[in-house]
C-alpha cells in the first residue's frame, strides 16, 4: 500500500495541508509534528510520499531523507532558498505559498511515480535465480511425497505459507525443508 504522510512542526499547518489533500481525492494516512512520527507511519506501509517542510520539531528534512526507506519520496514545501541548496535524491520541492492546483498535481505525478516502482520491485522479486527455483522445486517435491499432494496443491501450500508468514516463497521452501528433513 502507498501512503501520504503530512508532517509541519506546527500542527495547525499540517492540518491545512492534510485538508487540501484530502479534498483533492488524496487519502493521507498520517499527520506529524515530528520526523519520529513520521518514521512510525512510514513502517505501516510499503512507500509512499512524506509531505513536510524543511524543519520539523526533532530533525530537519535531510536527516529524514536518510532515515526514511528508499520506496519513500518527500515532498518538500518551503521557500527556494532552503531546497535549492543542494539537490537530493529523492526530494522534490515546492515553493511556498503554494498553490493547490501544484500541491495536487505534484503529489499525483510523484504517487504515480511511487507507484512505478513499487511495481517493478515486486517484478524483479518474481525472477529468481535457477539456485531459489530449484529450492522450490525440491520443497514441493517433498510435500508431495510425504503428504501425497499433487504439485498444484505443494505450490499453493508454499504459496499460502509464504503469505501467512510474511515471508517470500524461497524462505518458506527453506523452511519446509529444514523441518522435513529433521
Amino acid at each position: 500500500m502507498t501512503g501520504v504522510i503530512v508532517g509541519f512542526p506546527n500542527k495547525d499547518n499540517a492540518a491545512n495541508i492534510r485538508n487540501l489533500l484530502v479534498r483533492g481525492g488524496i487519502d493521507v494516512i498520517g499527520v506529524c509534528t515530528t520526523g519520529a512520527q513520521i518514521m512510525h507511519y512510514a513502517d505501516t506501509v510499503d512507500g509512499g510520499v512524506v509531505v513536510c517542510g524543511y524543519k520539523l520539531k526533532d530533525m530537519m528534512y535531510t536527516e529524514l531523507r536518510e532515515y526514511l526507506p528508499d520506496s519513500f519520496e518527500i515532498l518538500l514545501i518551503a521557500s527556494p532558498a532552503r531546497w535549492s541548496e543542494g539537490s537530493i535524491e529523492g526530494v522534490i520541492g515546492l515553493s511556498m505559498p503554494i498553490k493547490v492546483y501544484d500541491l495536487l498535481n505534484t503529489m499525483d505525478m510523484m504517487l504515480r511515480t511511487v507507484e512505478r516502482r513499487r511495481k517493478k520491485r515486486k517484478q524483479e522479486k518474481k525472477n529468481r535465480n535457477p539456485e531459489q527455483q530449484e529450492l522450490i522445486k525440491k520443497a514441493k517435491e517433498l510435500l508431495m511425497a510425504r503428504n501425497n499432494m499433487s504439485e498444484g496443491e505443494a505450490h499453493r501450500y508454499l504459496q499460502k505459507h509464504s503469505m501467512d508468514s510474511g515471508t517470500n516463497m524461497v524462505e518458506t521452501a527453506e523452511m519446509v525443508l529444514s523441518i522435513m528433513n529433521e
